[in-house]
């Protein structure tokens, strides 16, 4: 299996980012093609109680790194990773993983 995580900063509007992240890209998300799973969630505390570095975490998974590479690089997969800039005025981080 191969996961995309993407980490999402803290944003200017955090009613307006998981607006647009429930309501927008999420759904863009579902269509990727090749993906196997997609969770996704507000990022609550850190073992040490700091405050969190990240406010929102997504992870997509695919069967392999190349099934992840062909979804990314579809229509969809496209459409979706151009959708981030539009809401997440925090910074993302995204990186890949074998699991």
């Amino acid at each position: 299996m191969a996961k995309l995580t993407a980490l999402y900063g803290h944003p200017t509007d955090p009613a307006a980012f998981e607006e647009h992240y429930a309501n927008t890209h999420a759904p863009l998300v579902e269509k990727i093609p090749n993906l196997r799973q997609f969770e996704a969630g507000k990022i609550i505390a850190t073992p040490d109680g700091s405050e969190p570095p990240y406010y929102w975490i997504a992870d997509l998974y695919f069967e392999s790194v190349e099934q992840l590479q062909s979804g990314m690089g579809s229509s969809e997969g496209q459409a979706a990773a151009e959708d981030i800039q539009n809401f997440a005025t925090g910074g993302a981080t995204l990186f890949i993983s074998e699991t």
